[in-house]
């Protein structure tokens, strides 16, 4: 499991899993430090996909199907013994989504949360017409990169380090653009959903989502663009809404 997921505090009493999907390109470890700042009632899962951090000698995946199954095999044990929730960001909502799909439709598992951030549902117009970035030149898409924010410009006017991070961002996009799932006739999941976005980022179909879910949702907007979550202040009050959220939930499981 500890090549799928990173964990930097184990916590078997903790009463609720949180596991967290990484954006395009991203790595495990912003999200995996959360489990230092989280009280001790969540235990911090974040999910590391091959092509970076120490799996960067392993290829990328080609489609979805690929990480739900990896994603799955590695945790459905634990994903049995006790309550979990997921967080995704951008490529991450989409990848979350997939995986808590997957595990409803073939296990009758479901989280007992969806945290949703910065992406349109996956059957939206909005996403659907959206620019293949993924099939940009590397200048073009630097320069698209640049607009989006969240990438210090020291950084990509590196060329070292842009040859390094551009192909594991490039090879997300490729997934996230291919992937495909039909408008629902009904919800697929009955659990609360919640959505996150950036006021200045490029607007997202989040009403879409109310779609896949019986459950309640709800949508939480923040200042900033497509990062938001990276100012401290911002992060600081997600964190404040996840784990509050999860503590009423642990309260009606118990």
């Amino acid at each position: 499991m500890e090549k799928v997921i990173s964990c930097f505090r184990w916590r078997p009493e903790a009463v609720t899993r949180l596991i967290c999907f990484p954006w395009a390109g991203g790595g495990s470890i912003h999200y995996a430090r959360w489990g230092t700042v989280l009280n001790s009632s969540v235990e911090v899962f974040a999910v590391k996909l091959p092509g970076r951090e120490n799996r960067a000698r392993e290829p990328f995946f080609d489609n979805m199907q690929q990480i739900v199954d990896e994603v799955i095999s590695a945790l459905l044990p634990l994903l049995k013994e006790k309550p979990f929730a997921m967080f995704g960001h951008s490529f991450g909502a989409l990848t979350s989504f997939a995986v808590a799909e997957d595990l409803k439709k073939v296990h009758n598992l479901e989280p007992v949360h969806m945290f949703l951030s910065g992406a349109s549902a996956p059957h939206s117009e909005t996403r659907l017409k959206a620019p293949k970035r993924s099939e940009l030149s590397d200048g073009e898409f630097l320069r698209w990169l640049a607009s989006v924010g969240g990438t210090p410009p020291e950084l990509l006017a590196n060329p070292d380090v842009v040859r390094l991070f551009l192909p594991a961002l490039k090879a997300d996009l490729r997934v996230a653009e291919n992937y495909r799932f039909s408008e629902p006739d009904g919800p697929v999941l009955s659990c609360p959903v919640t959505c996150f976005d950036g006021k200045e980022d490029v607007p997202h179909d989040l009403q879409a989502w109310r779609k896949v879910t019986s459950g309640d949702f709800t949508v939480r907007m923040f200042d900033g663009s497509h990062f938001y979550l990276k100012d401290a202040g911002n992060e600081k009050i997600l964190l404040g809404f996840i784990i509050n959220t999860l503590e009423a939930a642990e309260m009606h499981y118990l």
